[in-house]
């Protein structure tokens, strides 16, 4: 087997490296999105509660 065929997938590389590409992107954002949301909300609460304090 050489790395050409590998990377050929017997015709169909299109469709795998599209699923393994899709795939990746979204096992990203579920480890990232969450830790944006995070900040953005934190940040949020400090400002509500440092405007409910004057």
């Amino acid at each position: 087997m050489t790395l050409e065929s590998f990377f050929a997938m017997g015709g169909y590389a299109f469709y795998v490296w599209t699923s393994y590409g899709i795939t990746f992107a979204v096992l990203l954002w579920n480890l990232f999105a969450p830790i944006v949301l995070r900040k953005q909300l934190l940040r949020q609460l400090a400002l509500k509660q440092k405007r409910g304090q004057r």
